[in-house]
């Protein structure tokens, strides 16, 4: 690339944000400053945003998001450290497919083409990346070592296939996760998932699932919010599983949390799917056409887990369990409400002490015996209106009367112990992550199918397993399935006739290491390499809170199987997330279904990327949601017109060299409030991350120096004082402004770029004050403020403020009984 010319800075009278912009990225692009960062020695700091799908144009929320992680990395660059902070593409996903579909245009081509279309949109805005490290996750030099460490877990036992009831989404014609269907809608098509039983490939993530859960107390720079929601989802329950036996022979088994309330049990539920359910059907048609419209019901109040079943619909299949305490018949039912995907798809029914139990109990009549009496004090516990969910004293429950609920947890476990029906165990609401997917766009998953061998992973010298880019679709499905060159193969151990795998991955596996990756893109002979571990874990991680429980946790499973087959040495992938909030506009999500969309690129071309980044910082709190304002735009504009007329002013003026020994009153004040302003916007940029504050107390320091600037005072110390408050801002909101301090910070003289200049040090002995504010109060009631020398005495705080003229009116004519000092902060007379 031609140099620069830096004798040509685009100085001028007025802001003029495209010359500006242009210059300095074609400057951050002839010296390679961001590329070149990450090779540096000394403390390092990897920061990393979530990387995009390239759907072909970023939006607000694109902005909103990566703006937030590039003034993180670029002030951690002027505090000196070496910072890592890459882009790439989460390429691989079904708009693509879509896409190939409907516009018979080639899903690699469409993508490629899109990823070139962002990667200048987003260097429009200036962000500092190390574009040198880029990735895309649809290239076969990437997926090529997803595809290894599969193979490398299936050797493990850590994946499996196997039939299984799967979420089916009919319009994107794949299966989703648990965690992709919301309300029973598919995340992406927001079709209605139904069931259905396929083969599918799985992965063991339940073996790490005690891992998952004790690992996140390590996470003390996450947002609460997602720890919940992981810990949630995780679902860990403590309690017994045992077994009822039934009066025609056979067993059913079953698991709880209150084993203190079995005495209880009235009636047992089994989910509609549960096998002894499926079994009874084909002899039963009544119960046929119940588990018919119990499907139908599920599918039309929109849920994937049934127990948020609105309406509740059971069928009393005339079996009987018996109680295992006490040999009492107990009517066995089919209910909606039961999931089969949690426990054992059966449950004891406790209606006295469980909501869901209670409501059915009411419905269908069944008898609702209490067993737990509260032992607090003014507590309702009835069952009459409802359940009573609480813990107390057991009653009505035989030898068990007067314990408490947990001593009778213990003891009823003991029992059904020694009765050998039961032991004590953890279960957890956590599934096996279902990671294939029936689509074309995705990694191939690498398993040969063999008549004789079963399945076969494909070996190394073998791998990649590439995705053929030339295709044909017919329909909906993938073309793979129908592509016998890519699937019909020799067994690798036999060499017989087999065929391979045409399923892909699901999308999160290759979300779920990229960020690691990114460290060795170079790297062709390994999937990571040592040096992985002197940046990880990422040590600032910046996304939206959606991803909770997909990708966040995904994530942290994958980083712990890296760790085992010794990739990493770390536990966790991410030391500290912030979750960014939405950007709104007239109260709703941006979206292009409801029509309020702003074009990030009308908008830097209108503004300057600079505006844009700076009304996007100071507008919200970055964990809030944002509400777009043309007006609040205008304003961030006329703030840098401001400062930039002021700075241009001072740039290159000869003013002498700053004593800061000689400085006035009023130069003092200035002085003491620029040292204040270092520290908070340092605090708030690293601590907090409360940019908006931060931008807040630089804008009250311009203030003040346009004031000071403005006055009356003359001094020679003067035009030097405010030279180097200027050049001090500049260096403070680089981050948020890097185009725009970028040149100003040459124009004042500077060699170097200020994306590495050195954060300016406080002074703290310049923020010690010289006089104090005192409020003055009458009873209790502000009526002025005084100004004195710090630490006045007690005498002249009150000798002055029974002077002032604004506090004589309410002091005349009585009598001043005492009084009330707080030091430097206020006096309150008591009068009479």
């Amino acid at each position: 690339m031609p140099p620069n010319d830096k004798d040509v800075l685009p100085i001028g009278e007025h802001y003029d944000h495209i010359a500006i912009e242009n210059w300095a990225q074609r400057e951050w692009e002839r010296t390679g400053i961001f590329a070149s960062n990450a090779a540096r020695d000394g403390e390092k700091f990897y920061c990393l945003a979530m990387f995009p799908y390239p759907s072909g144009h970023i939006h607000m929320g694109h902005v909103r998001n990566y703006t937030i992680s590039d003034a993180i990395a670029r002030h951690q660059r002027q505090l000196g450290k070496s910072v890592f902070h890459p882009m790439g593409w989460d390429a691989f996903g079904l708009p693509a497919e879509n896409s190939a579909i409907k516009n018979n245009i080639l899903p690699m081509k469409w993508t490629k083409d899109n990823i070139n279309t962002m990667r200048q949109q987003l260097k429009q805005l200036g962000f500092s990346y190390n574009w040198g490290n880029e990735l895309a996750t649809c290239d076969a030099q990437y997926y090529r070592w997803e595809q290894w460490f599969f193979t490398r877990l299936f050797a493990k036992n850590l994946v499996y296939k196997k039939e299984a009831e799967v979420n089916w989404d009919p319009v994107d014609q794949t299966v989703l996760a648990n965690e992709q269907v919301i309300n029973g809608l598919g995340w992406r098509s927001g079709a209605l998932v139904e069931k259905r039983k396929i083969p599918q490939w799985f992965i063991r993530i339940t073996a790490y699932a005690e891992e998952l859960l004790e690992g996140l107390e390590q996470l003390s720079g996450w947002p609460e919010a997602v720890i919940t929601m992981q810990r949630n989802w995780i679902g860990r329950s403590v309690g017994v599983e045992f077994s009822f036996d039934l009066l025609n022979g056979e067993q059913l088994e079953v698991f709880t949390t209150r084993p203190d309330t079995l005495m209880g049990c009235t009636y047992i539920a089994i989910a509609p799917d549960h096998p002894f359910a499926i079994a009874w059907a084909k002899k039963n048609s009544q119960l046929a056409k119940f588990l018919t419209l119990c499907q139908a019901k599920t599918a039309k109040q929109n849920v994937a887990d049934p127990t948020a079943l609105k309406e509740k619909i059971g069928f009393n299949t005339q079996q009987m369990a018996l109680h295992p305490l006490t040999g009492a018949h107990l009517p066995i039912w089919i209910a909606n409400y039961v999931f089969m995907g949690y426990g054992s798809g059966a449950i004891m029914c406790v209606p006295a002490h469980d909501q869901r139990d209670w409501e059915f109990a009411t419905q269908y009549d069944l008898p609702i015996v209490q067993v737990i009496a509260s032992n607090t004090a003014g507590e309702d516990d009835s069952v009459a209106q409802n359940a009573f969910v609480g813990y107390g004293q057991l009653i009505n429950s035989g030898e068990y009367d007067g314990l408490s609920s947990q001593d009778a947890f213990t003891a009823i476990s003991a029992k059904l112990r020694a009765l050998r029906c039961g032991k004590e165990t953890v279960q957890y609401r956590l599934r096996d992550w279902c990671v294939s997917r029936q689509r074309y766009w995705g990694t191939p998953i690498p398993i040969i199918e063999c008549a004789q061998c079963g399945h076969v992973a494909v070996p190394d010298e073998d791998l990649p397993v590439m995705l053929p880019e030339e295709v044909t679709f017919n329909g909906t499905h993938s073309p793979l399935k129908e592509m016998q060159d890519f699937f019909q193969v020799p067994c690798p151990q036999c060499g017989e006739q087999a065929q391979r795998e045409t399923d892909t991955f699901d999308t999160f596996v290759e979300s779920s290491w990229y960020y690691a990756r990114f460290l060795c893109t170079h790297n062709n002979a390994r999937m990571l390499d040592d040096g992985v571990n002197d940046w990880l874990p990422v040590h600032q991680y910046i996304g939206g809170v959606e991803h909770a429980v997909l990708h966040l946790l995904y994530a942290r499973f994958f980083h712990k199987l890296m760790r085992d087959e010794g990739l990493v040495n770390s536990d966790e992938p991410f030391a500290r997330l912030l979750t960014q909030g939405m950007v709104l506009k007239d109260g709703q999500k941006m979206s292009k279904s409801v029509g309020n969309t702003v074009d990030p690129q009308e908008s830097v071309a209108t503004y300057g990327a600079d505006t844009i980044r700076l009304y996007i910082m100071f507008t919200a709190p970055p964990t809030q949601s944002l509400e777009w304002s043309e007006d609040a735009i205008e304003g961030a504009h006329r703030f840098l017109h401001r400062l930039w007329r002021l700075a241009i002013h001072y740039g290159q003026k000869d003013v002498g060299i700053l004593d800061t020994a000689q400085l006035n009153a009023a130069e003092r004040d200035l002085w003491r409030k620029l040292h204040a302003t270092i520290i908070k916007v340092g605090d708030d940029y690293q601590r907090r991350h409360a940019f908006n504050t931060a931008i807040a107390a630089i804008m009250e320091l311009l203030k003040q120096l346009s004031q000071f600037q403005q006055s009356d005072t003359q001094s020679v110390q003067k035009a030097a004082l405010i030279r180097h408050v200027l050049a001090i801002i500049i260096a403070l909101i680089s981050p948020i402004t890097p185009h725009f301090c970028e040149v100003l910070w040459r124009y004042f003289g500077n060699e170097e770029s200020v994306c590495t200049a050195p954060w300016p040090k406080a002074d703290k002995k310049a923020l010690i004050a010289e006089q104090m504010n005192i409020i003055v109060q009458v009873n209790g009631k502000l009526r002025g403020k005084i100004t004195l020398p710090l630490n006045a005495s007690q005498e002249e705080i009150a000798r002055t403020a029974l002077a002032d003229q604004k506090i004589t009116p309410f002091i005349t004519g009585k009598e001043v009984h005492r009084s009330i000092i707080v030091p430097n902060k206020l006096i309150n007379f008591v009068v009479r």
